[in-house]
């Protein structure tokens, strides 16, 4: 079963994010449910939000496949501290996921938790 959205609702900016936040800002944001991926390059650790979205019929998930993926990486941004910055960008980006083209979120993760994913 998919995650559902719940209705918007004002939270604290330093507030965990749900999936099923994240969830209803790309549906309102860009009308569908796009593949996001944590990156690591050249030092610095990505979000990245794909081109691929789950409405798409080549998308290679299954609606059960992306709320889990959905779920652990929204876990992973949340333990990273980073869920405000996260929601912000989602929130204010002026950029639009583009065949071929991810959106990137350099993400400034506080002290100590970057040795956790850069080496």
């Amino acid at each position: 079963m998919l995650l559902r959205a719940p209705a918007s609702v004002t939270l604290p900016p330093d507030a965990p994010l749900s999936s099923a936040e994240v969830l209803e800002i790309l549906r309102q944001r860009w009308q569908a449910s796009y593949d996001l991926q944590l990156i690591v390059r050249r030092g610095r650790l990505y979000l990245q939000v794909m081109w691929g979205y789950l409405e798409q019929q080549s998308f290679p998930m299954t609606a059960e496949q992306y709320e889990a993926q959905l779920e652990d990486l929204v876990a992973t941004l949340n333990g990273l501290g980073v869920a405000a910055q996260v929601r912000g960008w989602l929130l204010t980006t002026t950029d639009k996921p583009r065949l071929g083209k991810a959106m990137n979120l350099a993400l400034d993760l506080p002290e100590g938790r970057a040795s956790e994913f850069l080496i």
